[in-house]
């Protein structure tokens, strides 16, 4: 597997990782400056030589995996029978520089709806580096004419065009993924919130209307869905921020985001705080 697709796969995954680079040689070394490999927390891709050299930057790697915000760093080795490494010696003559860049885990979310508040949202998220997904049962909603604005996207964008049952897109999205439910149609809307309740491993799930909407569909989400009130009350409804309370669509798109930044960053540190283990010095 190339380095390209080792961290495809981690952020698939929304898991976290580091990409260690040869970043200089000197004399004598394994592998040329460029060589790369990806650490993740069980798994590497790739090579830097092996040996010492390789089985430190492992080591150090997963230290990173474990350390809050975690910034970019370089690891020096020389290469000779002088110096004793953690692993053993490496005494090829030369001298290396290894650049260690950590691959945080990157949000994603889902809109089921690409309407006007849908678009709107979507542009303001595309500024972000996290994976979006766009679904939507109307084709015009979906044209590359339409999504031209997403052009110059951070975001990985991932369009999914599907004329029936978009609930079927629920089961491939990434764990984790944020649900936004904003579509055209109430009946729609209504089933997206069940397939929702009843998919393994989303993350929040928000659908955009009013309280008589919501009251509708929560009696119908517990007689005829047949979910209990803490299923239930997984869905949070109405989305966004409470104290801004226009109505036009990018007015809404912006308090959406604001909210979903927010939750992003909530959900940073709690996952911080649950990594195990101290963080020990690099050698």
């Amino acid at each position: 597997m190339t380095w390209v697709a080792a961290v495809a796969r981690l952020r698939a995954r929304r898991e976290t990782g580091v990409l260690v680079t040869v970043a200089t040689v000197r004399g004598h070394a394994p592998r040329k400056a460029g060589a790369k490999l990806v650490v993740g927390r069980t798994e590497t891709w790739g090579s830097i030589g092996g040996g010492n050299i390789e089985a430190v930057a492992i080591d150090r790697a997963r230290e990173l995996i474990g350390t809050p915000d975690a910034e970019p760093e370089l690891m020096d080795f020389a290469l000779n029978d002088k110096v004793v490494g953690r692993h053993g010696v490496q005494c090829c003559g030369g001298a290396v520089s290894v650049l260690l860049e950590p691959l945080p885990q990157v949000p994603a979310v889902a809109l089921f709806g690409i309407g006007h508040v849908g678009l709107e949202l979507a542009r303001v998220l595309a500024r972000h580096d996290l994976d979006l997904h766009m679904i939507d049962t109307r084709p015009d909603m979906l044209t590359d004419e339409r999504l031209g604005v997403l052009a110059d996207a951070v975001a990985q964008i991932h369009v999914h065009r599907t004329l029936l049952l978009p609930e079927e897109v629920l089961a491939e999205l990434p764990p984790g993924t944020h649900v936004l439910i904003m579509t055209h149609d109430h009946a729609e809307d209504a089933a997206l919130c069940d397939a929702a309740l009843r998919t393994d491993g989303l993350g929040p799930i928000g659908l955009i209307g009013s309280a008589a909407k919501w009251a509708r569909f929560r009696q119908r989400l517990a007689t005829e869905g047949g979910h209990d009130e803490a299923t239930i009350d997984r869905i949070r409804t109405p989305i966004g921020i409470a104290e801004i309370t226009g109505k036009e669509p990018a007015t809404i798109a912006v308090s959406v985001a604001a909210d979903l930044l927010r939750t992003f960053e909530r959900d940073r540190r709690s996952a911080t705080a649950r990594e195990d283990g101290p963080v020990r010095e690099a050698s």
